[in-house]
């Protein structure tokens, strides 16, 4: 279980952060496939409410970028989840339903986003046939205060693509996980947590192939519940 105890980020800090953690893109120079074309993607507005908090009990947090990440996809890639079938460990969500996943809305507020059970839960999405991974862009809960008073950031959040609906053994391959100490028991991962913003996170897919996207989470630093505003996979269909 991770610890949630406050430890305050400091607007001094994020320098050390930007330069010595490996997460989402910053902005400065483009992730993604070399020499390959930007991922156009419609990033949602601010929502800025609620009591500003500091995100607490998180090492080594990438912090909100100040401008929109650029990343790079090779040529054709296509958003392939729009309207995708949504399936979870949670069929019965506390809020909203799992097709708000990958209904394109990436509004955050009540209405537009899905609350999951506490503990490690996931969400699955169907692309309907195989394809060649290049992005995956999450969106949790993403409401909070304004920088540095970052609103809040998932524990162990874990992103997986297979061939295989029911993930077996072998049978998937990890893009993203930054459980960095194994409590969700899917494997100890070397990515660095990240404060929730607008910009979400773009995982490189490196063109992993699989036709069902997996993505893990286990609460939060502000609730032990686990939320999912939009998911959007980018990709080459095979």
């Amino acid at each position: 279980m991770k610890d949630k105890t406050p430890l305050l980020l400091l607007a001094a800090s994020v320098p050390i952060f930007l330069a010595s953690c490996k997460g989402p893109s910053q902005g400065g120079g483009a992730g993604g496939t070399a020499g390959g074309e930007p991922l156009d993607i419609n990033y949602p507005p601010a929502v800025v409410g609620g009591t500003e908090k500091p995100v607490k009990g998180v090492p080594n947090l990438v912090p909100v970028p100040e401008a929109p990440p650029r990343f790079n996809v090779p040529k054709g890639t296509a958003l392939l989840s729009k309207g995708a079938k949504v399936t979870g460990s949670d069929d019965n969500p506390i809020i909203g339903s799992l097709e708000l996943i990958t209904d394109g809305d990436k509004q955050c507020d009540e209405g537009y986003f899905v609350e999951l059970l506490d503990g490690s839960q996931w969400v699955q999405i169907d692309l309907g046939k195989s394809a060649a991974v290049h992005a995956v862009c999450v969106w949790h809960y993403f409401q909070g205060a304004k920088p540095p008073a970052y609103g809040r950031a998932y524990h162990d959040v874990v992103i997986r693509v297979s061939d295989d609906p029911e993930f077996k053994d072998g049978a998937f391959t990890t893009l993203y996980n930054n459980d960095y100490d194994d409590s969700s028991k899917l494997g100890k991962g070397s990515d660095s947590p990240y404060a929730e913003s607008r910009f979400g996170l773009i995982a490189d897919g490196k063109g992993a192939t699989g036709r069902y996207v997996r993505l893990y989470s286990a609460g939060s630093t502000a609730t032990e519940m686990n939320h999912y505003t939009e998911v959007e996979v980018y990709g080459v269909p095979r």
